[in-house]
């Protein structure tokens, strides 16, 4: 059976997959504040420790499973990643210590790391270049989709069943979708339902280097480009956000303005819809840009980065100086769009050949999860002297944030330059 326009369902289960991947990685910042009610001894020092070892494995398998992918092909590759971190997931049920969290959450983040170089990696296989952004705006939407309804679906769970059985769901979903990867997902050429005419669509405009089979780049050879340290230093300025976004925006509502749990599941999924409509924007915009004003893809991209790289700064400083929870909330709304809009996970694909795009992700990542590692640490680190003194962290925080997209975007505007052709790569 052949189905019309099947790249699109692709493109869904990868947004599904990203879903799960912030569902289980976000049930922990949601019930960290009933955990610690339930096991004191857990302090926002020890949380902040719990977040930094999710993202040191992170940070780690970030690079080395980028590699792997390429290797092994991304059916393969995601299939086993998913169902490590589905197990994962699960084992945080059992938790009952700071040491015990850390370790599972060690786990998490080393099966996690693998889902964004091969959704990048898949989306490169299966979109010409013009509908990249696009693509990979659904499949990064997952992020925030499975961010905003982690809320009121790991609250309710608790409310329910307790918090222990919200990490049981949620990894055990993992498992399921596993069983509809290894169906749907094959190489573009070897997919018994994809349509001839759909072949030609993804094979369109590629280069001589994405056409043909290419033999391995090393990574050196790669690290010798200033655009690969374009994708790279923008990952390393704006994952510290991300992170901080999904970790400590529930915790800042709840502590800023104290929202109660039941209220934290209703309300905190509102900045997370925002995350993901900005995911999809930041595709679809470009895309409306190039069919109908007739821009290429390098103006449209930079003009919506160009909006965002305005946006987030200002919402940034305003969120920690507003008294109210809804002006709160709609800066976080704000903020958060922007953010997605910018589009940092794209640039790979936009100027590499699909062949390395893997191995730029998983190390760009990599060096954006080492510095997600240092900005955990040091929220813990301003968390601990506010609460010393008496005074909140979060002013400090959103204020080093403001700073650090301006930086990113005039990095990419000086070392990857333009967007939209690939680069030849040379051994």
């Amino acid at each position: 059976m052949k189905i019309k326009g099947l790249r699109w369902y692709i493109a869904g289960l990868l947004c599904l997959t990203a879903g799960l991947n912030y569902l289980d990685r976000q049930a922990l910042s949601i019930l960290i504040g009933t955990i610690q009610k339930d096991i004191p001894d857990i302090t926002d020092a020890h949380y902040s420790i719990i977040t930094s070892a999710f993202l040191a494995s992170y940070t780690v398998m970030y690079a080395v499973s980028g590699l792997v992918i390429d290797k092994l092909g991304t059916r393969k590759a995601l299939a086993w990643f998913v169902s490590g971190w589905s197990v994962a997931s699960l084992l945080h049920a059992v938790a009952r210590t700071a040491m015990q969290f850390s370790l599972f959450r060690f786990l998490l983040g080393a099966t996690e790391a693998a889902n964004f170089p091969a959704g990048i990696k898949a989306v490169s296989e299966w979109f010409p270049m013009r509908e990249r952004a696009l693509a990979i705006g659904i499949f990064n939407a997952g992020t925030a989709i499975g961010a905003c309804i982690a809320a009121p679906i790991i609250v309710w769970m608790s409310l329910a069943m307790g918090w222990r059985m919200a990490f049981v769901i949620s990894g055990g979903l993992g498992l399921v979708w596993l069983v509809l990867w290894l169906i749907f997902f094959k190489p573009p050429r070897n997919h018994p339902m994809l349509m001839e005419q759909e072949l030609a669509v993804i094979e369109s405009g590629q280069t001589a280097q994405e056409a043909v089979a290419m033999k391995k780049i090393p990574l050196i050879s790669l690290l010798k480009m200033k655009e690969a340290w374009g994708c790279i230093v923008a990952r390393m300025l704006t994952d510290p956000i991300s992170y901080f976004l999904a970790f400590w925006v529930p915790k800042f509502l709840q502590d800023e303005h104290k929202f109660s749990l039941r209220e934290l599941g209703i309300y905190s999924s509102i900045p997370f819809a925002a995350l993901a409509l900005g995911n999809i924007a930041g595709g679809a915009i470009p895309r409306w840009l190039i069919g109908g004003l007739g821009w290429d893809l390098n103006r449209s991209r930079k003009t919506v980065m160009a909006a965002a790289t305005i946006l987030i700064p200002l919402s940034f400083l305003l969120v920690v100086r507003v008294p109210s929870p809804v002006l709160a909330v709609t800066l976080l709304c704000v903020a958060m769009f922007s953010h997605a809009a910018w589009a940092n996970m794209t640039l790979p694909a936009e100027v590499f050949p699909k062949h390395v795009v893997g191995t730029i992700s998983g190390f760009g990542g990599a060096m954006g999860g080492l510095m997600g590692v240092l900005s955990q640490l040091a929220i813990g680190q301003v968390a601990k002297d506010a609460a010393a003194c008496g005074t909140t962290p979060f002013m400090t925080i959103f204020t080093t944030g403001a700073i650090l997209y301006p930086v990113a975007f005039i990095a990419v505007c000086l070392l990857v330059r333009r967007l939209g052709e690939v680069r030849e790569v040379k051994v």
